[in-house]
């Protein structure tokens, strides 16, 4: 009798303890990255820090919330490799409406195990970015040519491999990189290139709840989200900083700057302020250098330009080497950002309201420099020793050759190779040797 009791009382206290644990279980944990721009290391940093912290906290889904144009295809391989080995269900989620997953968004899109879009969205557009289709078109060399298809191959075959290991439409994934096509929201889910439509986070949230997702083959998972908690993750400051780098426009006057400072400071050694200035300021450019497609070529030109304006400062050739500066300039400036660097990438170019102003602004300066350069040069020295000669003063004593005059409010020990010249009589000087002057009487 007293085993009965006690089997019954152990029984009792096990469903109250389990009764306990399932009414304590926390509410299920959302978390929402948004990337709203180009895809580049700080947008791979921040989702990374993001899906790290879903996982610390127990989340039970991760969404990104996406809106992007295209980026680096680096950095792009390195966030589907993420979401493929990620054991954190991801939901990619292109919104808000009038939003779009153009070029590197399609890959990271197709890469979730959840692809969602809100009405009013489109995906697509994912052609790598200034080559031709192997013999489409033809005009380039073979070399060209050849690295082109190499590049569009090797984007197909990444594309058809994300889409099939996610069950997605493979055939049009390939199209989508092949022949740049654009799909609509209704259309990307009625052929199977996402998996639902939904009009804001909580819907998602909401119509995902009791889902089964494949995490990894054979390895399946169903989602519990009744009453999520939604935690929303934005950029804080210094990603919008590090983000605002990648402006082109920006890292473009970064550079100028970084130059022109080193140049005042190697010039003026000693001030400081420009060295300092324009050291911070080349490293932030090539910071923001490593996220954008930039042609070396057209860096050593811009280079070459100021190093063509410091030498027109030393050596003056009537303004030819001013001249090539500024054609050097111009040509890099305009050649600086390339799309073909980055297949996924879209294009980029430097505004033209921030080149012309930039490009006058260097070249006033250095010309205002070579002139008054040229001005010092070709004028007469007032200062120092060379100053002295031609100088007028007077005998102050008998020079007999030697004796001293007053030049220049001063005494100075002199010597004359014309004579004896007598005291108080006017002197020319007409050479100058350490604290020795050599003058001559002057005529008249």
């Amino acid at each position: 009798m007293n085993s009965l009791r006690m089997t019954v009382f152990a029984l009792l206290a096990l469903a109250l303890l389990t009764g306990a644990k399932s009414g304590l279980r926390a509410a299920p944990r959302v978390d929402v990255a948004v990337i709203n721009g180009m895809i580049g290391p700080v947008s791979e940093e921040f989702i990374r820090e993001t899906h790290k912290l879903a996982l610390e906290s127990g989340s039970d889904l991760l969404v990104i919330q996406l809106d992007t144009p295209g980026g680096l295809l680096t950095t792009t391989r390195e966030i589907v490799k993420l979401l493929l080995g990620s054991k954190l269900p991801v939901a990619v989620y292109v919104a808000p409406s009038g939003s779009r997953a153009g070029s590197a968004g399609v890959f990271i899109t197709m890469a979730a195990h959840i692809a969602a879009m809100a009405p009013g969205t489109n995906i697509g557009a994912a052609h790598p970015v200034s080559i031709g289709i192997g013999g489409g078109g033809g005009g380039g060399d073979d070399s060209t040519n050849t690295m082109s298809e190499k590049v569009l191959n090797d984007t197909r075959a990444f594309i058809k491999t994300i889409a099939s290991q996610r069950s997605r439409n493979v055939a049009w994934a390939d199209s989508a990189v092949r022949h740049s096509v654009s799909i609509t929201e209704q259309e990307a889910l009625e052929r199977g290139v996402i998996d639902l439509v939904a009009g804001s986070v909580e819907e998602l949230v909401e119509a995902l709840d009791g889902r089964a997702v494949a995490i990894s083959r054979g390895d399946t998972l169903t989602l519990d989200l009744a009453g999520a908690r939604i935690i929303t993750h934005e950029y804080n400051w210094r990603y919008q900083l590090l983000d605002r780098l990648g402006d082109p426009n920006i890292a473009y006057i970064l550079f100028l700057a970084g130059l022109a400072g080193l140049y005042f400071e190697l010039s003026n050694p000693g001030l400081i302020f420009p060295g300092v200035v324009g050291g911070i300021s080349l490293i932030l450019a090539f910071f923001a250098f490593q996220t954008l497609p930039i042609n070396m070529a057209a860096v050593l030109l811009i280079v070459f330009a100021i190093l063509l304006f410091i030498m027109e400062i030393k050596i003056p050739s009537f303004g030819l080497l001013t001249v090539g500066g500024i054609v050097s300039l111009l040509l890099g400036s305009i050649m600086l950002y390339r799309g073909e660097f980055s297949p996924t990438m879209p294009e980029i170019s430097l505004s033209w309201q921030v080149l012309i102003p930039s490009v006058v602004a260097i070249t006033a300066f250095f010309v205002f420099v070579v002139g008054k350069a040229v001005q010092s040069l070709r004028s007469k020295t007032t200062t120092g020793n060379e100053g002295l000669v031609g100088e007028i003063g007077h005998a102050s004593s008998e020079l007999a050759p030697d004796g001293k005059v007053f030049v220049h409010g001063e005494i100075w020990r002199a010597r004359s190779d014309s004579g004896t010249i007598a005291a108080d009589t006017p002197v020319r000087v007409t050479a100058v040797d350490r604290m020795r002057l050599t003058v001559e009487p002057l005529e008249g």
